[in-house]
């Protein structure tokens, strides 16, 4: 199994994973290339796959990664399995940087003359979120339903974050397609190549088995002659 562990993690482990791997970010990464590598696939639609799963990974999807993953996946004909891995290029770490990022250049496609700072991401946050309360509690109850937060959020937090991640995310996904073929090819002629001196050591095992067999037994052979024609000529002696 590709995501089995010998020992499952704890929510709180699980939890400092996704934010710091206990062998840092580098074995991590060697980690999920070698898992790529592995996949029993045509290193064209591992590639599509880890393409795949490299731009939703950066597009601000939360919850539903994997199911879009598996979804682009599919419409571009890739492994499932490689978007999937391909979705953990981001971290809770890595994540906020490029988020900020994502909406300024977002901001500056789409002419958003706001400013773009910590107070006001924070302020849209809050007001999203407030909306969000008073819009599940209203249906319970005769309060009003609001939803200028809620537009307000949209209009200038996650539009401008999906589109300003969509072009670097496309470029770096493109990239990550390109490397993705080579490495997968020569690991996996680098398999093939181990799989037959496998098989080639094997079969010179099994032929020296078979000679050592036959060997003995044409010996035993010849003791058995050798001891009937003993017993012949101490026969013919008495």
């Amino acid at each position: 199994m590709v995501f089995k562990r010998r020992q499952p993690l704890g929510w709180l482990a699980w939890m400092r994973e996704m934010v710091y791997p206990k062998g840092g970010f580098k074995r991590a990464t060697r980690y999920v290339i070698h898992r790529m590598s592995r996949l029993p696939d045509d290193p064209h639609r591992i590639a599509r796959g880890v393409f795949a799963g490299f731009l939703i990974g950066f597009l601000p999807l939360p919850g539903l990664q994997f199911v879009a993953a598996w979804a682009a996946a599919r419409l571009v004909r890739g492994n499932l399995l490689a978007a999937l891995l391909g979705t953990f290029n981001t971290n809770p770490l890595t994540t906020p940087f490029f988020a900020v990022f994502a909406m300024t250049f977002g901001h500056w496609i789409m002419g958003v003359q706001e400013p773009l700072t910590a107070e006001a991401i924070g302020g849209a946050f809050a007001h999203a979120g407030g909306d969000l309360w008073r819009n599940m509690v209203a249906i319970f109850t005769p309060e009003t339903m609001h939803w200028g937060g809620l537009i307000r959020f949209w209009h200038e937090i996650y539009v401008p974050y999906f589109i300003g991640a969509l072009l670097p995310g496309i470029v770096i996904s493109a990239i990550a397609y390109y490397l993705t073929i080579p490495i997968v090819m020569t690991y996996q002629k680098a398999r093939a190549a181990k799989a037959d001196d496998r098989r080639e050591r094997r079969h010179r095992l099994k032929l020296a088995v078979s000679e050592a067999k036959n060997r003995l037994l044409h010996r035993t052979e010849k003791d058995g002659e050798s001891r009937v024609l003993g017993d012949d000529s101490s026969t013919g002696a008495k």
